[in-house]
Protein backbone atom coordinates (compact mmCIF):
# COMPACT_ATOMS: atom_id res chain seq x y z
CA UNK A 1 0.00 0.00 0.00
CA UNK A 2 2.38 2.40 1.55
CA UNK A 3 4.92 1.75 -2.59
CA UNK A 4 1.22 2.42 -4.31
CA UNK A 5 0.95 5.65 -2.79
CA UNK A 6 4.88 6.77 -3.39
CA UNK A 7 3.93 5.67 -7.11
CA UNK A 8 0.36 7.97 -7.26
CA UNK A 9 2.08 10.70 -5.67
CA UNK A 10 5.34 10.58 -7.74
CA UNK A 11 2.76 10.47 -10.93
CA UNK A 12 0.77 13.27 -9.21
CA UNK A 13 3.44 15.86 -8.61
CA UNK A 14 4.46 16.53 -11.92
CA UNK A 15 0.82 16.84 -13.39
CA UNK A 16 -0.41 19.28 -10.23
CA UNK A 17 2.97 21.29 -10.92
CA UNK A 18 1.73 21.53 -14.87
CA UNK A 19 -1.98 22.25 -13.87
CA UNK A 20 -0.22 25.02 -11.27
CA UNK A 21 1.68 26.44 -13.80
CA UNK A 22 -1.15 26.88 -16.48
CA UNK A 23 -3.36 28.59 -13.43
CA UNK A 24 -1.12 30.46 -11.65
CA UNK A 25 -2.59 33.75 -11.55
CA UNK A 26 1.12 35.66 -10.80
CA UNK A 27 0.82 37.57 -14.10
CA UNK A 28 -2.46 38.80 -13.77
CA UNK A 29 -2.17 41.47 -11.06
CA UNK A 30 0.46 42.88 -12.90
CA UNK A 31 0.09 42.31 -16.73
CA UNK A 32 -1.66 44.81 -18.72
CA UNK A 33 -2.21 44.87 -22.41
CA UNK A 34 -0.61 47.45 -24.32
CA UNK A 35 -0.03 48.83 -27.64
CA UNK A 36 1.52 45.78 -29.06
CA UNK A 37 -0.22 43.27 -27.47
CA UNK A 38 -3.48 44.69 -29.20
CA UNK A 39 -1.22 45.05 -32.29
CA UNK A 40 -1.05 41.13 -32.08
CA UNK A 41 -3.79 39.74 -30.58
CA UNK A 42 -6.32 41.45 -32.74
CA UNK A 43 -5.64 40.08 -36.21
CA UNK A 44 -4.57 36.94 -34.49
CA UNK A 45 -7.94 35.64 -33.44
CA UNK A 46 -9.32 37.61 -36.36
CA UNK A 47 -7.52 35.21 -38.49
CA UNK A 48 -8.14 32.40 -35.85
CA UNK A 49 -11.93 32.99 -36.18
CA UNK A 50 -11.98 33.14 -39.91
CA UNK A 51 -10.35 29.63 -40.08
CA UNK A 52 -12.65 28.39 -37.14
CA UNK A 53 -15.23 29.55 -39.74
CA UNK A 54 -14.16 27.70 -42.83
CA UNK A 55 -13.29 24.47 -40.51
CA UNK A 56 -16.78 24.45 -39.11
CA UNK A 57 -17.81 24.39 -42.70
CA UNK A 58 -16.31 21.15 -43.40
CA UNK A 59 -18.38 19.81 -40.22
CA UNK A 60 -20.96 21.10 -41.51
CA UNK A 61 -20.58 19.32 -45.31
CA UNK A 62 -20.05 15.75 -42.82
CA UNK A 63 -23.82 16.53 -41.60
CA UNK A 64 -25.12 17.38 -44.99
CA UNK A 65 -23.37 14.28 -46.38
CA UNK A 66 -25.25 12.04 -43.87
CA UNK A 67 -28.70 13.87 -43.34
CA UNK A 68 -29.44 13.70 -47.09
CA UNK A 69 -28.05 9.88 -47.51
CA UNK A 70 -31.56 9.18 -48.92
CA UNK A 71 -31.08 12.15 -52.29
CA UNK A 72 -28.86 10.18 -55.07
CA UNK A 73 -30.22 9.31 -58.14
CA UNK A 74 -31.70 5.77 -58.42
CA UNK A 75 -30.47 3.98 -61.42
CA UNK A 76 -32.31 4.95 -65.39
CA UNK A 77 -33.88 2.34 -67.34
CA UNK A 78 -32.49 0.78 -70.28
CA UNK A 79 -31.69 3.04 -72.93
CA UNK A 80 -33.58 1.59 -76.44
CA UNK A 81 -31.47 3.78 -78.69
CA UNK A 82 -27.98 5.29 -78.19
CA UNK A 83 -27.19 9.09 -79.31
CA UNK A 84 -23.99 10.06 -80.48
CA UNK A 85 -21.10 10.76 -78.65
CA UNK A 86 -17.89 13.16 -78.66
CA UNK A 87 -14.81 11.79 -77.21
CA UNK A 88 -12.33 14.56 -75.99
CA UNK A 89 -8.74 13.71 -75.25
CA UNK A 90 -6.90 16.90 -74.35
CA UNK A 91 -3.26 16.84 -74.18
CA UNK A 92 -0.31 18.86 -74.30
CA UNK A 93 3.10 17.39 -73.80
CA UNK A 94 2.12 13.68 -72.67
CA UNK A 95 4.39 11.75 -74.80
CA UNK A 96 4.34 8.67 -71.66
CA UNK A 97 0.83 8.16 -70.94
CA UNK A 98 -1.29 9.21 -74.34
CA UNK A 99 -1.31 5.77 -75.94
CA UNK A 100 -1.99 4.60 -72.84
CA UNK A 101 -4.64 6.20 -72.89
CA UNK A 102 -6.10 6.07 -76.36
CA UNK A 103 -5.81 2.47 -75.86
CA UNK A 104 -8.67 2.60 -72.62
CA UNK A 105 -11.25 4.42 -75.05
CA UNK A 106 -10.47 1.91 -78.17
CA UNK A 107 -12.01 -0.67 -75.70
CA UNK A 108 -15.41 0.99 -74.99
CA UNK A 109 -18.57 -1.09 -76.18
CA UNK A 110 -20.10 1.88 -77.30
CA UNK A 111 -21.61 1.15 -80.84
CA UNK A 112 -18.68 2.31 -83.15
CA UNK A 113 -20.88 4.00 -85.73
CA UNK A 114 -21.96 6.53 -82.48
CA UNK A 115 -18.59 7.39 -81.36
CA UNK A 116 -16.56 10.43 -82.41
CA UNK A 117 -12.78 10.57 -80.96
CA UNK A 118 -11.11 13.67 -80.48
CA UNK A 119 -7.21 14.00 -79.74
CA UNK A 120 -6.93 17.25 -79.06
CA UNK A 121 -3.23 17.89 -78.98
CA UNK A 122 -1.55 21.50 -78.37
CA UNK A 123 1.77 19.65 -77.82
CA UNK A 124 5.52 21.14 -78.54
CA UNK A 125 7.33 18.05 -78.23
CA UNK A 126 7.82 14.89 -79.88
CA UNK A 127 4.44 14.15 -78.25
CA UNK A 128 3.11 15.31 -81.36
CA UNK A 129 4.34 12.16 -83.25
CA UNK A 130 3.72 9.96 -80.88
CA UNK A 131 0.47 10.87 -80.69
CA UNK A 132 -0.37 11.21 -84.44
CA UNK A 133 1.18 7.51 -84.96
CA UNK A 134 -0.98 6.24 -82.36
CA UNK A 135 -4.50 7.78 -83.97
CA UNK A 136 -3.28 6.57 -87.30
CA UNK A 137 -2.87 3.04 -86.09
CA UNK A 138 -6.09 2.72 -84.38
CA UNK A 139 -8.00 4.67 -87.27
CA UNK A 140 -6.71 2.21 -89.91
CA UNK A 141 -7.92 -0.77 -87.47
CA UNK A 142 -11.77 1.21 -87.96
CA UNK A 143 -11.93 2.91 -84.71
CA UNK A 144 -13.78 7.00 -85.12
CA UNK A 145 -10.69 8.87 -84.10
CA UNK A 146 -9.21 11.88 -85.28
CA UNK A 147 -6.01 13.93 -84.55
CA UNK A 148 -6.40 18.04 -83.89
CA UNK A 149 -3.29 19.97 -83.14
CA UNK A 150 -3.15 23.36 -82.78
CA UNK A 151 -0.04 25.34 -83.36
CA UNK A 152 -0.87 27.64 -80.32
CA UNK A 153 -1.79 27.43 -76.54
CA UNK A 154 -4.65 30.00 -76.54
CA UNK A 155 -7.13 29.70 -74.42
CA UNK A 156 -5.04 26.57 -73.03
CA UNK A 157 -7.10 23.36 -72.38
CA UNK A 158 -10.46 25.37 -72.44
CA UNK A 159 -9.16 27.18 -76.13
CA UNK A 160 -8.34 22.94 -77.19
CA UNK A 161 -12.19 21.77 -75.93
CA UNK A 162 -13.64 24.60 -77.92
CA UNK A 163 -11.67 24.49 -80.96
CA UNK A 164 -12.67 20.61 -80.46
CA UNK A 165 -16.52 21.67 -80.28
CA UNK A 166 -16.67 23.13 -83.59
CA UNK A 167 -16.21 19.93 -85.60
CA UNK A 168 -17.86 17.52 -83.37
CA UNK A 169 -20.72 15.60 -84.05
CA UNK A 170 -22.22 14.08 -80.39
CA UNK A 171 -25.01 15.34 -78.68
CA UNK A 172 -22.98 14.14 -75.89
CA UNK A 173 -19.26 15.48 -74.63
CA UNK A 174 -17.38 12.62 -72.86
CA UNK A 175 -13.81 14.60 -71.74
CA UNK A 176 -10.94 12.57 -70.00
CA UNK A 177 -7.48 14.00 -69.44
CA UNK A 178 -4.39 12.33 -70.26
CA UNK A 179 -3.65 10.11 -67.25
CA UNK A 180 -6.98 8.71 -66.60
CA UNK A 181 -8.28 4.85 -67.64
CA UNK A 182 -11.30 4.84 -68.30
CA UNK A 183 -13.30 1.46 -68.16
CA UNK A 184 -14.65 0.07 -71.17
CA UNK A 185 -17.97 0.31 -70.16
CA UNK A 186 -18.26 3.64 -68.84
CA UNK A 187 -20.43 5.04 -71.52
CA UNK A 188 -23.15 2.18 -71.20
CA UNK A 189 -23.35 3.29 -67.33
CA UNK A 190 -23.49 7.25 -67.78
CA UNK A 191 -25.15 8.18 -70.65
CA UNK A 192 -28.69 6.11 -69.53
CA UNK A 193 -28.91 9.06 -66.77
CA UNK A 194 -28.96 11.48 -69.71
CA UNK A 195 -31.62 9.42 -71.27
CA UNK A 196 -34.09 8.79 -68.06
CA UNK A 197 -37.63 9.85 -69.48
CA UNK A 198 -38.17 10.79 -65.44
CA UNK A 199 -35.86 14.22 -65.81
CA UNK A 200 -33.13 13.10 -67.48
CA UNK A 201 -33.63 15.99 -70.52
CA UNK A 202 -32.76 18.37 -67.57
CA UNK A 203 -29.80 16.84 -66.48
CA UNK A 204 -26.62 19.25 -68.21
CA UNK A 205 -23.19 17.20 -66.66
CA UNK A 206 -22.85 13.73 -65.16
CA UNK A 207 -19.47 13.24 -62.77
CA UNK A 208 -18.05 10.08 -61.87
CA UNK A 209 -15.40 9.14 -59.17
CA UNK A 210 -11.69 9.38 -59.81
CA UNK A 211 -10.02 6.19 -58.24
CA UNK A 212 -6.08 6.15 -58.71
CA UNK A 213 -3.17 3.65 -60.44
CA UNK A 214 -0.58 4.13 -57.94
CA UNK A 215 -1.91 5.57 -54.40
CA UNK A 216 0.55 3.45 -52.87
CA UNK A 217 3.55 4.50 -54.62
CA UNK A 218 4.84 6.83 -51.61
CA UNK A 219 3.74 8.98 -48.87
CA UNK A 220 3.07 11.57 -51.09
CA UNK A 221 0.47 9.57 -53.19
CA UNK A 222 -1.27 8.28 -49.74
CA UNK A 223 -2.23 11.89 -48.87
CA UNK A 224 -2.96 12.47 -52.34
CA UNK A 225 -5.62 9.85 -51.94
CA UNK A 226 -6.89 10.77 -49.08
CA UNK A 227 -7.01 14.58 -49.84
CA UNK A 228 -9.02 13.91 -53.16
CA UNK A 229 -10.85 11.02 -51.62
CA UNK A 230 -12.30 13.56 -49.28
CA UNK A 231 -13.36 15.92 -51.74
CA UNK A 232 -14.67 12.92 -54.46
CA UNK A 233 -16.57 11.14 -51.32
CA UNK A 234 -17.75 13.89 -48.73
CA UNK A 235 -17.76 17.59 -50.73
CA UNK A 236 -19.60 16.29 -53.98
CA UNK A 237 -21.34 13.83 -52.00
CA UNK A 238 -23.13 16.30 -49.39
CA UNK A 239 -23.31 19.33 -52.35
CA UNK A 240 -25.08 17.06 -54.73
CA UNK A 241 -27.38 15.07 -51.85
CA UNK A 242 -28.13 18.45 -50.84
CA UNK A 243 -29.28 19.86 -54.20
CA UNK A 244 -26.21 22.66 -54.28
CA UNK A 245 -24.03 23.89 -56.70
CA UNK A 246 -21.08 21.17 -57.37
CA UNK A 247 -18.24 21.39 -60.04
CA UNK A 248 -17.56 19.25 -63.01
CA UNK A 249 -13.77 18.29 -62.20
CA UNK A 250 -12.83 18.57 -65.56
CA UNK A 251 -11.81 15.06 -66.56
CA UNK A 252 -14.12 11.77 -66.00
CA UNK A 253 -17.46 13.25 -66.91
CA UNK A 254 -20.34 13.70 -69.94
CA UNK A 255 -21.50 16.94 -70.85
CA UNK A 256 -24.87 17.29 -72.72
CA UNK A 257 -23.67 19.45 -75.26
CA UNK A 258 -26.52 21.90 -75.32
CA UNK A 259 -25.58 23.07 -71.36
CA UNK A 260 -21.93 23.73 -72.80
CA UNK A 261 -23.41 25.82 -75.53
CA UNK A 262 -26.46 27.61 -73.68
CA UNK A 263 -23.71 28.92 -70.95
CA UNK A 264 -21.63 30.55 -73.41
CA UNK A 265 -19.14 27.54 -73.71
CA UNK A 266 -15.83 27.20 -72.89
CA UNK A 267 -14.06 29.90 -71.54
CA UNK A 268 -10.69 30.36 -70.66
CA UNK A 269 -10.17 33.69 -68.43
CA UNK A 270 -9.82 31.32 -64.94
CA UNK A 271 -7.22 28.60 -64.44
CA UNK A 272 -10.41 26.22 -63.26
CA UNK A 273 -11.87 26.63 -66.87
CA UNK A 274 -14.44 23.50 -65.65
CA UNK A 275 -15.30 25.12 -62.14
CA UNK A 276 -16.15 28.57 -64.28
CA UNK A 277 -18.62 26.28 -66.80
CA UNK A 278 -20.19 24.53 -64.17
CA UNK A 279 -21.51 27.26 -62.43
CA UNK A 280 -22.84 29.38 -65.76
CA UNK A 281 -24.73 26.41 -66.47
CA UNK A 282 -26.47 25.72 -63.22
CA UNK A 283 -27.15 28.91 -63.09
CA UNK A 284 -28.80 28.22 -66.27
CA UNK A 285 -30.70 25.69 -64.22
CA UNK A 286 -29.28 22.64 -66.07
CA UNK A 287 -28.61 19.68 -63.33
CA UNK A 288 -25.62 18.01 -62.34
CA UNK A 289 -25.05 14.45 -61.63
CA UNK A 290 -22.72 13.29 -59.21
CA UNK A 291 -22.43 9.14 -59.50
CA UNK A 292 -19.58 7.70 -57.36
CA UNK A 293 -20.20 4.05 -58.28
CA UNK A 294 -19.15 4.85 -61.36
CA UNK A 295 -15.18 5.12 -60.99
CA UNK A 296 -12.24 6.31 -63.33
CA UNK A 297 -8.67 5.40 -62.84
CA UNK A 298 -6.17 8.15 -63.05
CA UNK A 299 -2.65 8.97 -62.12
CA UNK A 300 -1.61 11.05 -58.89
CA UNK A 301 1.00 13.14 -59.52
CA UNK A 302 4.72 11.35 -57.72
CA UNK A 303 6.49 14.53 -57.64
CA UNK A 304 6.38 16.88 -54.95
CA UNK A 305 6.79 20.28 -57.34
CA UNK A 306 4.20 18.73 -59.50
CA UNK A 307 2.01 18.21 -56.40
CA UNK A 308 1.97 21.60 -55.82
CA UNK A 309 1.71 23.10 -58.70
CA UNK A 310 -1.47 21.22 -59.25
CA UNK A 311 -2.89 22.33 -56.45
CA UNK A 312 -1.74 26.16 -56.99
CA UNK A 313 -3.34 26.17 -59.68
CA UNK A 314 -6.56 24.95 -58.75
CA UNK A 315 -6.39 27.62 -55.69
CA UNK A 316 -5.74 30.36 -57.93
CA UNK A 317 -8.82 29.08 -60.79
CA UNK A 318 -11.12 28.87 -57.73
CA UNK A 319 -10.47 32.07 -56.08
CA UNK A 320 -10.68 33.50 -60.20
CA UNK A 321 -13.96 31.60 -60.35
CA UNK A 322 -15.41 33.39 -57.14
CA UNK A 323 -14.53 36.90 -58.50
CA UNK A 324 -15.83 35.90 -61.76
CA UNK A 325 -19.00 34.21 -60.80
CA UNK A 326 -19.94 34.50 -56.97
CA UNK A 327 -22.07 37.60 -57.39
CA UNK A 328 -23.87 36.45 -60.12
CA UNK A 329 -24.70 33.50 -57.71
CA UNK A 330 -25.54 35.92 -55.03
CA UNK A 331 -27.70 37.95 -57.13
CA UNK A 332 -29.62 34.63 -58.60
CA UNK A 333 -32.98 33.27 -57.43
CA UNK A 334 -31.34 29.99 -56.25
CA UNK A 335 -31.57 29.04 -52.68
CA UNK A 336 -30.11 30.53 -49.72
CA UNK A 337 -28.82 27.21 -48.61
CA UNK A 338 -27.02 26.73 -52.30
CA UNK A 339 -25.74 30.49 -52.39
CA UNK A 340 -23.97 29.49 -48.72
CA UNK A 341 -22.49 26.67 -50.16
CA UNK A 342 -20.94 28.66 -52.72
CA UNK A 343 -19.61 30.76 -51.29
CA UNK A 344 -17.78 28.70 -49.23
CA UNK A 345 -16.80 26.49 -52.14
CA UNK A 346 -15.46 29.45 -54.55
CA UNK A 347 -13.76 31.15 -51.48
CA UNK A 348 -12.08 28.61 -49.07
CA UNK A 349 -8.77 28.64 -50.30
CA UNK A 350 -8.77 32.01 -48.74
CA UNK A 351 -7.90 30.11 -45.57
CA UNK A 352 -3.78 29.54 -47.12
CA UNK A 353 -3.23 33.20 -46.67
CA UNK A 354 -4.26 33.12 -43.12
CA UNK A 355 -2.87 30.13 -42.79
CA UNK A 356 0.05 32.08 -43.30
CA UNK A 357 -0.45 35.10 -41.27
CA UNK A 358 -1.67 32.41 -38.74
CA UNK A 359 2.06 30.75 -39.02
CA UNK A 360 3.97 34.00 -38.63
CA UNK A 361 2.05 35.27 -35.28
CA UNK A 362 2.16 32.16 -33.56
CA UNK A 363 5.05 32.86 -31.83
CA UNK A 364 4.61 36.64 -30.48
CA UNK A 365 0.82 35.43 -29.94
CA UNK A 366 2.62 32.71 -27.12
CA UNK A 367 4.57 35.27 -25.73
CA UNK A 368 1.69 37.44 -24.86
CA UNK A 369 -0.97 35.04 -24.12
CA UNK A 370 1.91 33.70 -21.78
CA UNK A 371 1.48 36.91 -19.67
CA UNK A 372 -1.72 36.61 -19.57
CA UNK A 373 -2.08 33.13 -18.27
CA UNK A 374 -1.49 29.54 -19.72
CA UNK A 375 -5.48 28.94 -18.42
CA UNK A 376 -6.62 31.73 -20.84
CA UNK A 377 -4.60 29.94 -23.93
CA UNK A 378 -5.99 26.57 -22.99
CA UNK A 379 -9.83 27.98 -23.16
CA UNK A 380 -9.70 30.28 -25.84
CA UNK A 381 -7.32 29.57 -28.31
CA UNK A 382 -7.14 25.74 -28.20
CA UNK A 383 -10.69 25.03 -29.10
CA UNK A 384 -10.95 27.61 -31.79
CA UNK A 385 -7.26 26.22 -32.70
CA UNK A 386 -9.09 22.91 -32.88
CA UNK A 387 -12.08 24.03 -34.64
CA UNK A 388 -9.95 25.36 -37.65
CA UNK A 389 -7.67 22.35 -38.00
CA UNK A 390 -8.94 19.57 -36.55
CA UNK A 391 -12.16 19.26 -38.90
CA UNK A 392 -10.06 18.46 -41.36
CA UNK A 393 -9.77 15.30 -39.90
CA UNK A 394 -13.13 14.09 -39.42
CA UNK A 395 -13.61 15.60 -42.83
CA UNK A 396 -11.26 12.87 -44.56
CA UNK A 397 -11.70 10.03 -41.95
CA UNK A 398 -15.23 9.99 -42.97
CA UNK A 399 -14.26 9.98 -46.34
CA UNK A 400 -11.97 7.00 -46.01
CA UNK A 401 -14.64 5.10 -43.46
CA UNK A 402 -17.27 5.24 -46.37
CA UNK A 403 -15.07 3.71 -49.16
CA UNK A 404 -12.84 1.11 -46.86
CA UNK A 405 -15.11 -0.18 -44.13
CA UNK A 406 -12.53 -2.50 -43.09
CA UNK A 407 -9.12 -0.72 -43.18
CA UNK A 408 -10.66 3.00 -42.77
CA UNK A 409 -8.96 3.05 -38.95
CA UNK A 410 -5.32 2.68 -40.61
CA UNK A 411 -6.05 6.26 -42.07
CA UNK A 412 -5.33 7.46 -38.83
CA UNK A 413 -1.55 6.58 -38.68
CA UNK A 414 -1.67 9.45 -41.63
CA UNK A 415 -3.61 12.33 -40.87
CA UNK A 416 -1.10 14.10 -39.12
CA UNK A 417 0.71 13.60 -42.82
CA UNK A 418 -2.40 14.86 -44.30
CA UNK A 419 -2.54 18.08 -42.12
CA UNK A 420 1.68 18.53 -42.42
CA UNK A 421 1.13 18.29 -46.46
CA UNK A 422 -1.75 20.74 -46.11
CA UNK A 423 0.13 23.32 -44.16
CA UNK A 424 3.33 22.69 -46.15
CA UNK A 425 1.93 24.02 -48.92
CA UNK A 426 -0.05 26.76 -47.70
CA UNK A 427 3.14 28.91 -48.75
CA UNK A 428 2.70 28.23 -52.91
CA UNK A 429 -1.11 28.48 -52.70
CA UNK A 430 -1.43 31.70 -50.36
CA UNK A 431 0.57 32.67 -53.32
CA UNK A 432 -1.91 31.35 -55.97
CA UNK A 433 -4.59 33.23 -54.17
CA UNK A 434 -3.14 36.70 -53.54
CA UNK A 435 -1.95 36.64 -57.29
CA UNK A 436 -5.88 35.88 -58.28
CA UNK A 437 -7.03 38.22 -55.63
CA UNK A 438 -4.61 40.95 -57.87
CA UNK A 439 -5.75 39.53 -60.93
CA UNK A 440 -2.40 38.81 -61.96
CA UNK A 441 -2.46 36.53 -64.69
CA UNK A 442 -0.20 33.25 -65.43
CA UNK A 443 -0.24 30.47 -67.31
CA UNK A 444 -1.85 26.98 -67.47
CA UNK A 445 0.91 25.51 -65.14
CA UNK A 446 -0.03 21.53 -66.36
CA UNK A 447 0.72 18.43 -63.90
CA UNK A 448 3.69 16.22 -65.30
CA UNK A 449 2.35 12.38 -65.90
CA UNK A 450 4.95 9.57 -66.07
CA UNK A 451 3.15 6.52 -66.74
CA UNK A 452 3.38 5.24 -63.29
CA UNK A 453 1.43 2.53 -62.04
CA UNK A 454 1.25 0.70 -58.27
CA UNK A 455 4.62 0.87 -56.93
CA UNK A 456 6.42 0.69 -60.21
CA UNK A 457 8.02 3.01 -62.03
CA UNK A 458 10.71 6.33 -61.66
CA UNK A 459 10.25 9.88 -62.83
CA UNK A 460 14.11 10.31 -62.01
CA UNK A 461 15.35 10.38 -65.49
CA UNK A 462 11.90 11.82 -67.49
CA UNK A 463 10.87 14.95 -68.85
CA UNK A 464 8.22 17.61 -67.64
CA UNK A 465 9.51 17.82 -64.02
CA UNK A 466 8.40 21.28 -62.67
CA UNK A 467 10.97 23.71 -61.41
CA UNK A 468 11.13 24.58 -57.47
CA UNK A 469 12.25 28.05 -57.90
CA UNK A 470 12.56 30.47 -54.71
CA UNK A 471 9.31 28.70 -52.88
CA UNK A 472 11.24 25.66 -51.05
CA UNK A 473 13.56 27.87 -49.62
CA UNK A 474 11.06 30.02 -47.44
CA UNK A 475 8.93 26.80 -46.71
CA UNK A 476 12.35 25.43 -45.20
CA UNK A 477 12.97 28.75 -43.04
CA UNK A 478 9.38 28.32 -41.89
CA UNK A 479 10.23 24.85 -40.33
CA UNK A 480 13.21 26.13 -38.96
CA UNK A 481 11.14 29.11 -37.23
CA UNK A 482 8.55 27.06 -35.80
CA UNK A 483 11.61 24.83 -34.36
CA UNK A 484 12.50 27.51 -32.23
CA UNK A 485 8.64 28.09 -30.96
CA UNK A 486 8.86 24.32 -29.97
CA UNK A 487 11.74 25.09 -28.09
CA UNK A 488 10.65 27.83 -26.91
CA UNK A 489 6.79 26.33 -26.07
CA UNK A 490 8.68 23.84 -23.76
CA UNK A 491 11.32 26.24 -21.93
CA UNK A 492 8.00 27.38 -20.69
CA UNK A 493 6.61 23.71 -20.22
CA UNK A 494 3.56 24.93 -22.50
CA UNK A 495 3.40 20.94 -24.02
CA UNK A 496 -0.13 21.29 -25.20
CA UNK A 497 1.10 23.02 -28.06
CA UNK A 498 3.91 21.11 -29.55
CA UNK A 499 2.02 18.56 -31.17
CA UNK A 500 0.33 21.05 -33.24
CA UNK A 501 3.68 23.24 -33.86
CA UNK A 502 4.96 19.82 -34.99
CA UNK A 503 2.71 19.89 -37.29
CA UNK A 504 3.78 22.90 -39.19
CA UNK A 505 7.71 21.70 -38.52
CA UNK A 506 6.89 18.27 -40.18
CA UNK A 507 4.68 20.36 -43.22
CA UNK A 508 6.91 23.03 -44.23
CA UNK A 509 10.21 21.02 -44.01
CA UNK A 510 8.78 18.23 -45.62
CA UNK A 511 7.22 20.08 -48.46
CA UNK A 512 10.61 22.41 -48.53
CA UNK A 513 13.00 19.44 -48.76
CA UNK A 514 11.39 17.60 -51.21
CA UNK A 515 10.89 20.28 -53.53
CA UNK A 516 14.69 20.93 -53.17
CA UNK A 517 15.75 17.11 -52.59
CA UNK A 518 14.26 16.41 -56.30
CA UNK A 519 15.20 19.24 -58.18
CA UNK A 520 18.87 19.16 -57.73
CA UNK A 521 19.30 15.63 -56.19
CA UNK A 522 16.81 13.10 -58.62
CA UNK A 523 20.15 11.28 -59.77
CA UNK A 524 21.05 10.27 -56.22
CA UNK A 525 18.41 7.36 -55.85
CA UNK A 526 18.06 4.72 -53.12
CA UNK A 527 15.37 2.16 -54.52
CA UNK A 528 12.83 2.51 -57.00
CA UNK A 529 11.07 5.18 -55.43
CA UNK A 530 13.67 7.71 -53.94
CA UNK A 531 14.11 10.22 -52.44
CA UNK A 532 10.47 10.05 -52.38
CA UNK A 533 9.18 8.01 -48.93
CA UNK A 534 7.07 4.97 -49.23
CA UNK A 535 5.12 3.26 -46.40
CA UNK A 536 6.14 0.44 -44.68
CA UNK A 537 4.71 -3.25 -45.24
CA UNK A 538 2.12 -2.54 -42.47
CA UNK A 539 0.48 0.12 -44.12
CA UNK A 540 1.87 2.82 -41.36
CA UNK A 541 3.90 5.99 -43.30
CA UNK A 542 7.73 5.29 -43.50
CA UNK A 543 10.47 6.95 -43.72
Amino acid sequence: MALLLSVAFAVQNPISHYWHKITDPTFRSVYHANGFDLAMMIPYFIVLLVLTVYGLHRYWLVYDYFAYSKNIPPDPPPVTQWPRVTVQLPIFNERYVIERLVEAVSRFDYPAELLDVQVLDDSTDETCDVARACVERHAAQGMPIVYIHRTNREGYKAGALENGLKTSTGEFVAIFDADFLPEPDFLRRTIPYFMNPDGGGKIGMVQTRWTYLNSDYSLLTNVETILLDGHFVVEHGARSRRGTFFNFNGTAGVWRRKAIDDAGGWQHDTLTEDTDLSYRSQLKGWKFLYLPQIECASELPVDMNGFKAQQARWAKGLMQTAKKILPKVLKSDAPWHVKTEAFFHLTGNISYPLMILLSTMLLPAMIVRFYQGWFQMLVIDLPLFLASTCSISSFYLVSQRELRPKTWWRTFLYMPFVMATGIGISVRNAQAVIEALLGKKSEFARTPKFNIEGKQGTFAKKSYRNKAGWMPYAEVLLGLYFSLTIVYAISNENYATVPFLLLFVWGYLYTGCMSLGQTYFARLRFGVNAPEMRPATSGAPGF
